[in-house]
């Protein structure tokens, strides 16, 4: 578990290895990652977009800007939670990602939440590389 706190609202990451997903014999390794948000603060926000840095074994980076999470955008009032899980393919064993989301107060004012950098390692990577 990973986690970040920026202006008062909190952002886990619980990321997992999805074997089923996988085909590491063709360069396949998929992760899947549990993202809960927590505002912890006495302000009403919302998460407006996402900005994600993905860089795999190899160096490649990937980035990935869109609105909200998995369609939604959603609200949270003063101690509200919202958690989401997504998936992200790799050509590579292991990697890392981290970002930010945007988020938005009641009276229109923007600021970027952390999300904390969290790895994607697979179980065991001396079968995973053999």
């Amino acid at each position: 578990m990973y986690r970040a706190t920026t202006r008062q609202i909190q952002v886990t990451a619980t990321p997992r290895y999805v074997a089923e997903r996988s085909d590491p014999e063709h360069g396949n390794f998929f992760w899947a990652y549990t993202i809960e948000v927590v505002n912890m603060g006495g302000d009403v926000v919302q998460l407006k977009a996402r900005h994600w840095v993905i860089t795999d074994a190899h160096g490649h980076v990937e980035e990935v800007r869109g609105p909200g999470v998995v369609g939604e955008e959603p609200v949270l009032p003063p101690g509200g939670r919202f958690e989401y899980t997504s998936g992200v393919p790799l050509a590579t064993a292991m990697g890392i990602m981290s970002g930010h989301y945007e988020m938005l107060t009641e009276t229109g004012e923007s600021f970027s939440v952390e999300i904390p950098a969290f790895s994607l390692d697979t179980p065991d990577m001396r079968r995973v590389l053999n």
